[in-house]
């Protein structure tokens, strides 16, 4: 999953850093007033981490009044098939709606699947290659015509657009069309436009999906915005975005790209064919912002109530509120892993050991403070599964004694390695990092500075990040520019270790482009383990999967985890029924957020 936020320069991220680590301490601790005065607010927030996987102020949501996000980035799209921004999956569900989606609710139980336009959860027969699926009563578009099985079809069809509606995920299209036979609704000769034969829509209520191959996440897919029903007389193709055709609670009233939007009730939604949403505000509007300073100063003052990007607020507004306003911020697991990643066809890295010895000789409080500290950063990471995913055991897993023995790094277990990999004095590399995020430059820093005491020299190379598909997403670019050392982080799309790890270790996921399994993992145990999953009904053997696919992703050395990341959030003062989620990855749960008053 990708998230953006624009940041500040590098230099005010530092020089704030040592101010918000001491912030950061009081406010863990417990220190200030939660109510009023230094560290509270006057005005009756809730608390520091009163959102933090719990409810706060849920019986205090009123009907009506305008909910106000702000944004320092826009999404990459609004249209449920391009979208692929966490924020806009957790905000689209205010004008669409899925099969199934995530549950309402906090922490954990928010990564749970529970039924949206279906009556129920699939009907999984046939050695879990059909599932099956029945419309409820008085599901409508905005004009009130009501939502068939063709709209969620040909909604889903549209994945197969790439080269006109490209940028979202596509587990549909693999997992249905794993050869690629169907050319997407656009080149259907079909009078229907509904040519797909994996998915059978025997009557309006119906719907029925035939995997070629068993895939145990599959309904986790059909959680994703980008299976929402598409109604084929109201799709404007690539313009789509712009306004999309509302099956939610709440449909676009104007969009400037770039600018902001706004959104008002859909008088033809049913509150009793929807299970999910309690729809509180009137309005829904969103500004953009280019400053993300002065969006966090207009958060603080109480103009807009809460960040739409939900990526932490930046240094210097996190100063002040931390100061001032503790009562407002949560501070919950990100659900990404910031990462750095070895390609093994950039030598000396084709040997384990000299991976190894960059793992053990790396600083790693060092690197934790420089994201932040312990908790704007994240907790020292010592795997690579995040602590959302069944199969996680978070800190408890650390084959290298990161959080622990080697937190500031090992330099004679460093020279071992070293030794082992033919390199006992070392050798020279390269680190690459995004110009455009000020914290991984500072991260690149601090691993260059510990690598420097083992006898690693690593060059510091930092690359355009809007280009970072076509520079380090290709692995033969990535060779040229002998990038050993690139740093990077991920997010789940939806809560598995295939919704997380299957883009990076699978060796099916190595592209010429885009490519996201840096380090070029061709293992036949990784590979065999992840058919094993999707081949798995069973949950609890899924799990233990899950935690066996971890131990050789890290067994191999291919990865130093940085942290497992955190943010601080601001939560406004008008908020009610605010909460984060495990569905989208620490969040605050959009759909349900409700104000204590309507005026």
């Amino acid at each position: 999953m990708t998230t953006q936020r624009t940041s500040g320069r590098r230099k005010q991220a530092m020089a704030a850093a040592a101010v918000v680590a001491a912030l950061l301490t009081t406010a863990a601790c417990g220190g200030g007033d939660d109510s009023e005065g230094k560290g509270g607010s006057k005005t009756g927030a809730a608390g520091f981490d009163a959102a933090n996987n719990k409810v706060a102020q849920a019986d205090l949501a009123k009907k009506g009044g305008e909910l106000k996000f702000a944004g320092a980035q826009d999404a990459d799209s609004w249209d449920t098939t391009r979208g692929y921004y966490g924020f806009m999956w957790n905000f689209a569900r205010y004008y669409s709606r899925q099969l199934v989606t995530n549950k309402t609710e906090p922490g954990k139980a928010g990564a749970e699947l529970t039924p949206d336009l279906a009556t129920g959860l699939a009907k999984v027969t046939d050695d879990g290659k059909t599932y099956t699926y029945t419309l409820r009563d008085d599901v409508t578009w905005e004009d009130g015509k009501p939502i068939t099985s063709k709209d969620v079809k040909y909604g889903i069809e549209r994945v197969w657009a790439q080269d006109v509606l490209a940028g979202g995920p596509t587990y549909l299209k693999e997992v249905l069309d794993p050869k690629g036979t169907y050319q997407g609704p656009y080149k259907d000769k079909s009078a229907d436009k509904l040519g797909l034969k994996a998915i059978e829509t025997p009557d309006d209520k119906t719907i029925v999906f035939k995997l070629p191959k068993a895939n145990s996440d599959f309904e986790e897919m059909l959680a994703l915005i980008s299976a929402s029903p598409v109604r084929q007389d109201m799709d404007t193709k690539s313009k789509y975005g712009l306004k999309p055709f509302s099956s939610g609670p709440y449909k676009f009233e104007s969009y400037d790209p770039g600018k902001g939007l706004k959104l008002v009730r859909n008088e033809n939604w049913k509150q009793s064919s929807d299970p999910v949403r309690k729809a509180y505000p009137d309005v829904i509007s969103l500004k953009i912002f280019s400053n993300a300073n002065e969006m966090d100063q207009r958060l603080i003052d109480g103009t807009y109530d809460l960040d739409i990007n939900q990526t932490g607020m930046s240094p210097q507004g996190r100063t002040t509120a931390l100061k001032k306003h503790k009562a407002n911020l949560d501070n919950p697991v990100s659900g990404y892993i910031r990462y750095a990643v070895f390609p093994q066809s950039v030598k000396p890295f084709d040997n384990e050991h000299c991976r190894k010895a960059v793992i053990y000789g790396a600083d790693h409080v060092s690197l934790q403070n420089a994201r932040g500290g312990p908790i704007a950063g994240g907790d020292i990471g010592t795997n690579m599964l995040p602590p959302s995913i069944p199969g996680s055991e978070g800190q408890s897993y650390d084959p290298f004694e990161l959080a622990t023995a080697n937190k500031s790094g090992n330099v004679a277990k460093a020279k071992e390695e070293l030794k082992a990999c033919g390199q006992p004095n070392g050798f020279k590399t390269t680190i690459a990092v995004r110009n455009n995020k000020p914290v991984e430059v500072a991260t690149a820093e601090s691993l260059q500075a510990s690598l420097k005491k083992v006898g690693i020299t690593a060059d510091i190379e930092q690359y355009d990040g809007s280009q970072t598909s076509g520079i380090i997403g290709s692995p033969s670019n990535v060779a040229k520019k002998k990038f050993g050392i690139i740093i990077m982080g991920w997010g789940p799309d939806f809560p598995s270790v295939q919704g997380f790890g299957l883009p990076l270790w699978s060796s099916s996921y190595i592209l010429e482009s885009g490519n996201n399994n840096y380090a070029l993992i061709k293992d036949k145990a990784i590979d065999g383990l992840f058919d094993d999953y999707v081949n798995t009904l069973d949950d609890a053997e899924k799990t233990k999967i899950s935690t066996e696919i971890n131990h050789k992703v890290m067994e191999g050395g291919y990865y130093l985890p940085f942290v497992f990341e955190k943010f601080i959030n601001w939560r406004g003062d008008r908020l009610a029924n605010v909460y984060t989620t495990d569905g989208y990855s620490g969040m605050y749960d959009f759909v349900n957020l409700g104000l204590k008053s309507a005026k």
